[in-house]
């Protein structure tokens, strides 16, 4: 039987010691190793308690890899590898989710992304205008830079007065529009987000994202499962067109599809939650075709709990996939190979609610143990390439044996 490759990113879960990190001002950042340390001091208490409990992650190399991408040996994490591990440095200006996603499948971003000044507003009044027209509006909320759910919170009660959209940015080359899905309408929220998208793509922001939720002042309110991303097509071709031009499947779990604009993809899973995606990826596991790719994207240690800064939260989520981790691996073919790693950091320890520009973890489970070193986000490409006998197409080489 041919093997097959599982890709799976956990959004924001970086290791530390980028070169680069002072100048997107995040110098000492380090997303696992500051949770690690939080815990080990007692003050990571809610819905837990102790030391960061990462058997499965920490077997594959995990406290290694902090190790060797920040010179900090995070408490709890410190077996002897059986897997094969590394940390991954990104050469793209950036630290957001298209950038990462799209360097770890062989293709750097070859320009500069267009971020939104830190005032207030935020928006030039020319793209106020356009998304007053376009959403048939008076006006819009928000217009800064804002974490997205405390946004929703505040703001909420308001959209829902006076129908006008909540658009906000932030760290990343981002503009995301948040509604509710039943007052201002799910369709009409999508519809807003498609026909803005060539006129922001066209000023180099990468991503226009809808996000829509549900809810009342009285009650409060909550985001759906219903986001939306309309991205920037990635430059030139990646892993995924170099799987599916080989004759070979691709299967994109969670918002894949849409940081790819669907490009390579041959069949998208979506959930509502990050559990939901797990779900998804057990039966991929079971009966994914042959020299197929599965690549997944868990966003929740990003959004739920690195932008709100809940270090608790952060570390509850990673031992909960952890202990998923360990089942999946056991279902695996004994040919399979699965690469867990992260697109950027998100270290819940840092100030303000932004991404931390950080390496990245490479854990590599069914291709032996031992250390990879220092390795580029595009080896990831490389070497699943190798694995799945296709031929590469970008910058990276395959560090497997």
């Amino acid at each position: 039987m041919r093997s097959r490759a599982f890709l799976i990113v956990l959004d924001s879960v970086g290791c530390g010691g980028a070169p680069d990190a002072a100048d997107f001002g995040d110098e000492g950042a380090n997303t696992v190793g500051h949770i690690a340390v939080e815990c080990a001091r007692g003050r990571a208490e809610e819905g837990r308690s102790g030391p960061l409990h990462l058997p499965t992650l920490d077997a594959l190399g995990l406290g290694r890899a902090v190790e060797l991408a920040s010179g900090l040996r995070a408490p709890g994490l410190g077996a002897e590898p059986r897997g094969l591990w590394g940390a991954a440095t990104e050469v793209s200006k950036g630290k957001d989710t298209p950038s990462g996603h799209w360097e770890l499948a062989g293709v750097p971003v070859p320009w500069d992304w267009h971020y939104f000044a830190r005032t207030v507003p935020a928006f030039a009044p020319e793209l106020e205008r356009r998304v007053c027209e376009l959403a048939g509006t008076e006006g819009i909320l928000g217009n800064c830079h804002a974490a997205g759910i405390p946004i929703m919170h505040d703001l909420g009660a308001e959209h829902l007065r006076s129908g006008w959209p909540i658009c906000y940015t932030s760290a990343d080359s981002v503009f995301q529009i948040a509604a509710h899905e039943e007052a201002f309408g799910l369709d009409r929220l999508y519809r807003l987000c498609a026909d803005l998208a060539p006129l922001l793509h066209y000023m180099r922001v990468g991503r226009v994202i809808a996000r829509p939720f549900v809810g009342s002042e009285a009650e409060g309110f909550a985001r759906t499962g219903n986001r939306r991303d309309y991205a920037v097509a990635p430059p030139a071709p990646t892993l995924c067109d170099w799987v599916q031009q080989a004759g070979q499947k691709v299967h994109a779990v969670g918002k894949i599809g849409d940081i790819f604009s669907g490009r390579g993809i041959n069949h998208v899973h979506k959930g509502s939650n990050d559990m939901s995606l797990l779900e998804h990826m057990e039966k991929l596991a079971a009966r994914s075709e042959p020299g197929s790719l599965t690549f997944c994207n868990l966003v929740e240690f990003d959004s739920h709990f690195g932008h709100t800064r809940d270090v608790s939260g952060y570390a509850r989520a990673l031992e909960r996939f952890d202990h998923w981790l360990a089942g999946f691996l056991d279902r695996l073919g004994s040919g399979d190979l699965a690469i867990i790693t992260a697109d950027h950091g998100n270290d819940p320890t840092a100030p303000g609610t932004d991404h931390t520009r950080e390496r990245v973890p490479v854990l590599v489970h069914g291709a032996g143990a031992g250390e990879i070193g220092h390795c580029a986000m595009a080896d990831v490409a490389a070497s699943v390439a190798a694995h799945l006998g296709v031929p590469a197409q970008g910058p990276g080489r395959s560090f497997l044996p």
